[in-house]
């Protein structure tokens, strides 16, 4: 999967920490890129610069033998080191502008957003490739993997998809005969199979989870399952 495919194709992305616990970080990447994860991002505030270099570079290899896409979380500098094709940001962090200048026009650079303003402001900065490319809406839901954040709810959900219009699955943009931004947007926080249809239903059509893969027992199967219930919630 090219950069450029990221605004037709990607639909599952996963966010994930380095799984010292459980230490089968280069076998989890593998098995979430073989069960249809279009991104893996890499996000965990505990390493050190060295060793998310190492872990990353685990993560291009598998991006590379299945086709898929890899992203670098709020550091451009180890984004621009390990060349990641997908590098994302939160508002607090580096300005998009500086990210662009510094990483380049073929960097792929995602933004979180967390309210209508916001969300506004994202498809208003997206034209042209020095703009954004992508941007994600929640936590639709509380999730402790961002303590302290308040949940948006699904309203925001509905908010994006008026706004920028879902693309259709052939990623035209055109949503009930009207064009959309053509600016992918993915829905996150708290997402899992329990409540993917309602993020669906909301005008969702792209998905950043996390423990619904990480804490899987098989994190394939997991991703496969994510994907048939979006294709299942669409139809």
């Amino acid at each position: 999967m090219s950069q450029d495919s990221l605004h037709t194709t990607a639909r599952l992305y996963l966010c994930t920490d380095a799984r010292r616990d459980r230490g089968d970080f280069e076998d989890f990447v593998d098995a979430a890129f073989a069960g249809g994860v279009d991104i893996i991002q890499l996000r965990d505030k505990s390493l050190e610069a060295a060793e998310e270099l190492e872990l990353l570079a685990v993560v291009h290899a598998a991006a590379q033998r299945h086709g898929r896409l890899w992203a670098v979380n709020d550091r451009a500098d180890i984004a621009s080191l390990s060349g990641a094709p997908v590098f994302h940001i939160g508002q607090k962090d580096i300005p998009l502008d500086a990210a662009r200048g510094f990483l380049g026009k073929d960097t792929v650079i995602g933004l979180s957003t967390h309210n209508a303003e916001q969300v506004d402001a994202a498809i208003a900065s997206s034209p042209g490739r020095k703009g954004l490319d992508y941007f994600c809406v929640g936590p639709v839901w509380a999730t402790p993997t961002k303590p302290g954040r308040a949940a948006v709810g699904i309203d925001l959900v509905r908010y994006a998809a008026q706004a920028a219009g879902p693309a259709d699955a052939d990623g035209t943009g055109q949503v009930d005969g009207q064009a959309g931004s053509l600016l992918p947007w993915f829905a996150i926080g708290g997402i899992d199979l329990g409540n993917v249809e309602e993020v669906v239903d909301a005008g969702a059509r792209r998905i950043v989870v996390v423990r619904a893969i990480t804490d899987a027992d098989d994190p394939a199967h997991a991703a496969g399952a994510l994907l048939a219930a979006l294709d299942a919630a669409d139809s």
